[in-house]
């Protein structure tokens, strides 16, 4: 029998943050989003104070004065180096792991043996054992789940880090580690009975309020509800996870990424933006970083969809939120094209006398690299929307696109850029509001921390 687990850290923005500001530990903290809008993580502190995730912050502000909440802008850049120690950790503890998102790694042991990877007769030990050392060696606080699947297990983790708190009433000796294949049938049913059908993976809001309506409020509920109903009335994804919280295997660890089918990189942007120039610089940027993405996965985009958005929230300024979609006659993961085919969509739906606050590229109909080499250009065009009478010799841009992306790679994003992306007042303009940031303590020498005698 395969085991799962999912391990987990902890608040995980905020967790980095403590990390390298002990003050923080103990005091309500909240994480923003990018120019400083929402929450986008809570600390338990700031949870018990009523902050919900993705609140405004301007509704919350006030308990910085009230109750001494600690807002932070979001530190990514951090974020994402600690994800990567975090995962390095975990991959010491498993001999299969995939990292599902920024906090959260799924661990998988064939035969069900923990003493396979080291000296732990139980998985709660081997559990225990993991939380330990990814808190003595880069200071996150993690819960750990182990189950036969990994539906299962990412509920365990969602039982261990509740009981935790103190939240669902939970037993105690769940806490920090929860291992399903332990407990018994009856502790497993009385768990499954005080958990709601909505922490399951996979079952969101809408779907969770259509089996509420069935009669189906807990997991209880919905394993031994009839599958032949649920296969009627619901999708293949719960079909998946019924099976999954019965104990069948459905979903395995990727040990490859699955590529992505769209790409989209979007930001509202720190002040509003009425001119065209800003407009291309911003487009320019983004278009940019998801071509980079693209490459970094295999893909080739067959066409590039660019939107821009006033905000709704204000109500005096004229409202105006268009998009277009165009189509290449080539798929291509060249950043010349797509940036050029980007601005010539946002030219398309720009409208002066607008305080545009928002925008964004998206890369759709996304193939594998290899197979967009074989598409060739009836008249050989390098530039995809041009007249083919107009068009310059197709260029292969292959080894200028690597090295963009090493260089970027070696000295930060955007130290190599297009000269559309802008280099002064119209990056300025739309450039992101990071007001409470944090160093970047692990990835720059000149934010390092520095200790002196």
């Amino acid at each position: 029998m395969t085991c799962f687990a999912l391990c987990d850290v902890n608040n995980m923005y905020v967790s980095c943050e403590r990390v390298f500001q002990p003050r923080l530990n103990g005091q309500p903290v909240v994480t923003l989003s990018s120019n400083d809008g929402v929450a986008v993580a809570r600390s338990n502190e700031a949870k018990a104070l009523g902050v919900k995730m993705a609140q405004p912050f301007f509704e919350i502000r006030h308990l910085e004065r009230e109750a001494g909440l600690i807002a932070m802008s979001a530190n990514f850049e951090l974020y994402t180096d600690m994800s990567r120690r975090m995962v390095s950790i975990a991959r010491k503890f498993a001999p299969r792991c995939q990292q599902y998102s920024v906090d959260e790694v799924f661990l998988s042991y064939d035969g069900a043996d923990p003493s396979a990877v080291g000296p732990y007769s139980t998985f709660t030990d081997l559990g225990h054992a993991l939380r330990s050392r990814m808190l003595r060696w880069i200071g996150l606080p993690s819960s750990v789940g182990f189950a036969s699947t990994k539906t299962l297990a990412k509920l365990a983790n969602h039982i261990a880090k509740s009981a935790d708190r103190g939240l669902g009433g939970y037993p105690r000796h769940l806490a920090q580690v929860c291992d399903f294949n332990a407990l018994s049938a009856r502790e497993l049913e009385a768990l499954f009975a005080a958990t709601p059908v909505n922490d399951v993976w996979g079952i969101g809001r809408k779907i969770s309020a259509k089996l509420n309506e069935a009669g189906i409020s807990t997991v209880s509920d919905l394993v031994h509800a009839d599958s032949a109903t649920l296969r009627k009335r619901f999708n293949v994804v719960v079909e998946k996870t019924v099976r999954e919280l019965r104990g069948i295997s459905c979903l395995d660890i990727e040990d490859v990424p699955a590529a992505k089918q769209q790409i989209m990189v979007s930001r509202s942007f720190g002040s509003a933006v009425p001119d065209l120039p800003s407009l291309v610089s911003a487009v320019s940027e983004f278009a940019s970083r998801a071509t980079e993405k693209a490459r970094a996965q295999g893909s080739a985009a067959g066409a590039v969809t660019v939107f821009v958005m006033t905000s709704p929230f204000r109500a005096q300024d004229r409202q105006h939120s268009p998009s277009t979609t165009l189509q290449l006659v080539r798929p291509t993961n060249d950043t010349t094209q797509i940036v050029t085919t980007a601005v010539r969509g946002l030219r398309e739906i720009y409208r002066s006398g607008h305080r545009y606050a928002k925008c964004g590229v998206m890369l759709i109909d996304l193939r594998p690299q290899e197979l967009s080499q074989g598409e060739l250009d009836l008249f050989g065009g390098g530039d995809e929307l041009e007249p083919p009478a107009h068009r310059e010799p197709a260029r292969d841009r292959t080894r200028l696109m690597t090295a963009m992306d090493a260089l970027n790679r070696r000295f930060g994003r955007g130290s190599v850029t297009l000269a559309s992306s802008g280099l002064g007042t119209e990056r300025g303009s739309w450039a992101t509001r990071q007001e409470r940031k944090s160093p970047a303590y692990t990835n720059s020498w000149e934010e390092i921390p520095v200790v002196r005698a």
